[in-house]
């Protein structure tokens, strides 16, 4: 049993920074590696791959990859756990496995399955869960029809069960963001599946690491303190057996980690902060501490956990009818005029009525639109986009851009050809209680064939029904000396960091305080209320905020406020990506005192 471990993520999503794994391998000793491929938009994807070939279904990149950096990681001894595997792992496991034969590598490969619960719907439904839609509360007979996949959150049990096989490669389907980080923790630390505390502080660490360079200076507020952008380094947390870690990367690499950092990716993507939600564990990140140990390590403690919930996650798809952009360059004088003209133009001679159409002026307001800053661009990129069941009417758009270029006002640049229609599948978060779920994790020899398998059950017996717990706003701290002073006009980011992600058509922004007395005062002044009023026609749903004091922070879940969310969305920021930007960007007014206060946050010992 070991007493610390030390884990490097090596990537945060599909489409990141193929050659961080060697880079990590490379540049000092690590324990393990984990790398999280798979958002709720990869599945869609993953899904329209598997339709046009079945064989495919997980992520290729992953295989060039491993391919790669098999004998380094070999000759080292470093572990590896992924869920690349997408909606076929056995499919990506049995690739990897034929294209490291070629190169006389040999790697001993675990595959964790189980997840994929499409074919089994019949079996589940009504009978033993309701699928209702988590977000919107729709019924599940709606859509039930349409469904293209449907794969099951998973937690650590089945990694733990891979990692005894003594697997060099760990390869599963749609499992946490988090266990592919927690599960080399538990299972090399000795800690029990009901040291809650400890569960914790894995989920906490996994969540730091999980999104790659975002916790190391990348989508960071305050970009202009990273020094060097080359070469980024990528995350690595060494945990200790009692729970507190240090968050670090390699020397000599790019980026930053400071407090800062840390705080920020804390509450990215985040809702309620003292019930953060796993299939293992329910975490309490409102007791965490941050220390800046020195420049590019950070230590966190005081993780709190209570016991898991008896669900899972199902994360469900379904077939949703059909979208298509175009989008044209128009330049010149008094253009953003032009492309409000254009915008008439076009959507008058289409003269048809979809269920959803969108224009964007992209180069003036296409992403935080009305909070945008007044500008006279030089040119802007018009974008139309529409959504529809009815492929006629979405063939008709298609063929409706390209007259404009010759039969409307000067000044334009051809960006591409017809719009391609594209097939919109749509994400359903919904949940399945644990007992219904068993796992299976499979060993494979270096032909690709399964030579052991194991089904693990995702009732262990050490589960406690956690009763719902009802979002309350805390008391408002107000100072009455803040009356007396005189209030000036600042920018948030002049006093705030902020981050913003999506999960489905919800976004979330965490706003954190440059001092403690700056919190304060947000506090009492950043209310749900006010950013309803900022954010007014961009959201539709409610907003809720959260207290986070240990953080300096407030969170914000924004509902209804992507269009639909995901591969859905007519949005050119699908994601919320930019919502943070927005927000920092408005203005507030402050006592001028609160300016005086240290505009940073020290190390919380």
């Amino acid at each position: 049993m070991k007493t610390k471990i030390r884990i490097a993520n090596a990537g945060g999503f599909w489409g990141d920074d193929l050659g961080v794994l060697r880079r990590q391998l490379e540049g000092g000793e690590v324990d393990y590696i984990s790398s999280d491929f798979l958002a709720e938009v990869t599945m869609s994807i993953l899904r329209k791959q598997q339709l046009k070939n079945e064989a495919l279904g997980y992520v290729t990149d992953f295989v060039d990859q491993i391919v790669d950096v098999a004998d380094l990681m070999k000759s080292k001894g470093v572990r590896m756990i992924t869920n690349a595997g997408g909606i076929n792992p056995i499919a990506c496991a049995r690739k990897i496995l034929s294209e490291l034969k070629k190169k006389g590598i040999s790697l001993k490969i675990a595959v964790v399955d189980g997840d994929n619960i499409v074919d089994r719907i019949d079996e589940f439904y009504p009978a033993k869960a309701n699928f209702k839609n988590m977000d919107s509360g729709d019924d599940f007979e709606s859509i039930i029809k349409n469904i293209q996949s449907a794969n099951v959150y998973l937690g650590v049990p089945p990694l733990l069960k891979a990692l005894a096989s003594g697997a060099d490669l760990i390869l599963a389907g749609r499992v946490t963001d988090t266990s592919v980080t927690m599960a080399p923790m538990i299972y090399e630390l000795g800690w029990e599946l009901n040291d809650w505390d400890k569960l914790a502080a894995g989920l906490v660490a996994g969540h730091i690491i999980e999104c790659g360079a975002q916790s190391t200076g990348g989508n960071f507020t305050d970009w202009q303190k990273v020094q060097r952008w080359d070469n980024m380094g990528y995350p690595i947390v060494e945990m200790n057996q009692n729970g507190e870690f240090t968050v670090y990367k390699h020397e000599n690499t790019g980026g930053l980690i400071s407090v800062d950092t840390i705080r920020e990716q804390l509450v990215y993507e985040m809702g309620n902060p003292d019930q953060y939600i796993s299939p293992d564990v329910v975490a309490d990140f409102t007791h965490l501490k941050l220390e800046e140990l020195e420049n590019n390590k950070v230590l966190v403690s005081g993780a709190k956990g209570n016991p898991s919930t008896p669900y899972l996650k199902v994360s469900m798809a379904y077939e949703d009818g059909y979208k298509a952009t175009s989008s044209i360059v128009i330049s010149g004088g008094r253009v953003l005029n032009k492309a409000q003209e254009f915008e008439k133009i076009f959507w008058d001679r289409l003269d048809t009525d979809f269920l959803k159409k969108n224009t964007e002026f992209v180069g003036y307001n296409a992403c935080h639109q009305h909070l945008a800053e007044h500008i006279d661009p030089n040119e802007i990129l018009l974008r139309l986009s529409v959504y529809d069941t009815d492929v006629d009417k979405i063939r008709d758009f298609s063929m409706s851009i390209a007259p404009l270029i010759l039969s409307g006002p000067p000044g334009v640049a051809v960006t591409g050809g017809r719009a391609r229609m594209q097939q919109v599948i749509t994400y359903w978060p919904t949940l399945i209680p644990k007992e219904c779920i068993t796992s299976t994790v499979h060993v494979l020899n270096e032909k690709g064939e399964v030579i052991q398998s194991t089904e693990i059950g995702s009732v262990l017996g050490y589960e406690e029904e956690l009763q719902a717990l009802e979002a309350v706003e805390h008391t408002e701290y107000v100072d009455p000396a803040w009356e007396e002073d005189r209030l000036i006009t600042v920018a948030l980011r002049d006093i705030c960091l902020g981050r913003s992600g999506d999960k489905g058509d919800t976004v979330n922004i965490g706003v954190l305080a440059r001092s403690e007395e700056i919190y304060q005062y947000l506090k009492h002044d950043l209310t749900a209320e006010k950013l309803s009023e900022m954010f007014f026609g961009m959201v539709k749903g409610r907003i809720h905020r959260y207290e986070i004091d240990n953080l300096l922070a407030l969170n914000f879940l924004l509902e209804e406020s992507l269009d639909g969310g995901g591969t859905k969305s007519l949005m050119i920021d699908a994601q919320g990506k930019t919502f943070a930007t927005a927000l920092l960007n408005q203005e507030i007014m402050i006592p001028e005192k609160l300016l005086s206060s240290k505009m940073k946050v020290v190390s919380q010992k």
